[in-house]
């Protein structure tokens, strides 16, 4: 009698869960980080993040940290000035321009760098959501965009100067020298007045919208 093959028998392939790709906020929001919905963006957890997330890792003078939310405050002002007759909703555009960072951190130029294409494209789609959510188009004209990076690289210049360590000359090279605006000088915000402005500047912006 011919022996019958043993019958072979798979191995059982276990399927390792999808890693959690969301964040939980304290309005109870889950924000997708890889597929956010402009509906689980609320402006008081942008607030609340960006009031906490230091600016220059921390590596700034005196005892409180120079955070997100004062910055894009500052850069909302900048922007003001520098476009005196500019629509609000690109000011909010301005104001929201590091909103992204209340989820993802605020990581140095170099550091985004080394990250490549994989960083942007979250921060992308955050943006667009963010956009989306508040009524500004998600993406924005090339025009506005070059108005808010002035600001922003103007605001980084005084911000090296008076807080991160920097000199003038060192400044200079990286961030250009801010020009048509007022000197700027920094008096460095706690997290809850940070926070507040934030929130303050946000719903007057979104009064003139209407």
């Amino acid at each position: 009698m011919t022996p019958k093959k043993p019958i072979a028998v798979k191995a059982k392939t276990t399927v390792k869960p999808a890693p959690r790709a969301w964040q939980r906020m304290l309005s109870g929001r889950r924000l997708n980080l890889l597929d956010p919905s402009p509906m689980d963006i609320e402006i008081e957890d942008i607030a609340h993040g960006l009031a906490r997330v230091a600016r220059w890792n921390g590596q700034t003078k005196g005892p409180l940290a120079f955070n997100v939310a004062q910055h894009s405050v500052i850069v909302e002002d900048i922007c003001s000035q520098l476009k005196p007759d500019w629509p609000p909703q690109w000011r909010l555009a301005a104001l929201l321009h590091d909103a992204p960072e209340f989820v993802i951190g605020d990581m140095i130029s170099p550091f985004k760098s080394a990250l490549g294409s994989e960083y942007k494209d979250i921060e992308h789609g955050l943006t667009q959501a963010i956009h989306i959510r508040f009524g500004i188009k998600p993406v924005l004209p090339e025009s506005v965009e070059k108005i808010i990076k002035r600001a922003d690289r103007a605001s980084a210049y005084y911000e090296a100067v008076q807080l991160a360590g920097f000199d003038h000359g060192e400044a200079r090279k990286l961030f250009g020298t801010p020009r048509n605006m007022l000197p700027l000088t920094l008096d460095v915000w706690t997290a809850d007045m940070s926070g507040q402005s934030y929130i303050m500047r946000f719903n007057a912006l979104m009064d003139e919208l209407k």
